[in-house]
């Protein structure tokens, strides 16, 4: 992303690095601050930034992942600030993309990335469900801030010790999910 700010906005690394970490603190994407300040089309940027011709390599494998996937009760959805297509291939290279029922990207929300209310409300207006009856899984505080907010249940992924009183747990990886009592 900060590549693509230099060769778009023809700034330097770090005065790119400084405004893509601006954005992504004040809208919580990158993104969002590009379209509403420089008028960047949203589908090229995400096109050029999430090329990743080395995506197999990048992909961290979680052994038992679909097998604890699979136990889960529930619907089972992705919501992700990535373009879906990409969103497609990272799942199919972990090789759990069919334990999905839905994939919400970026454009889905219509470039309301999360933190933002309005994406959340769009996601929950497509599934047809109450904020109530869901549970949002997420590493990023924002937008678990925001699910708390709208009433999801909330389950924080990170090696922190220390939560904020809007998660309601904290967990060091997904696979701890099989000993959770929601």
């Amino acid at each position: 992303m900060t590549q693509y700010i230099m060769d778009t906005l023809d700034l330097d690394e770090p005065a790119a690095h400084k405004m893509r970490q601006h954005y992504w603190r004040i809208y919580g994407a990158t993104l969002k601050g590009l379209m509403r300040h420089h008028g960047t089309d949203s589908y090229h940027f995400l096109l050029e930034t999430h090329r990743l011709m080395n995506l197999p390599e990048m992909v961290i494998q979680v052994k038992r992942l679909r097998h604890m996937l699979n136990r889960l009760s529930g619907r089972k959805l992705v919501f992700t600030n990535a373009p879906r297509d990409y969103a497609v291939r990272v799942l199919e290279i972990m090789g759990i993309a069919d334990c999905f029922e839905l994939i919400f990207s970026v454009e889905s929300t219509k470039f309301h990335a999360k933190p933002s209310v309005r994406g959340f409300q769009m996601l929950l207006k497509t599934i047809k469900a109450k904020a109530s009856d869901c549970v949002m899984l997420e590493d990023n505080i924002p937008a678990l801030m925001t699910a708390k907010r709208l009433g999801m249940k909330t389950i924080w992924i990170t090696k922190q010790l220390q939560k904020p009183n809007f998660v309601d747990y904290r967990l060091s990886g997904v696979l701890a999910l099989t000993h959770l009592k929601l």
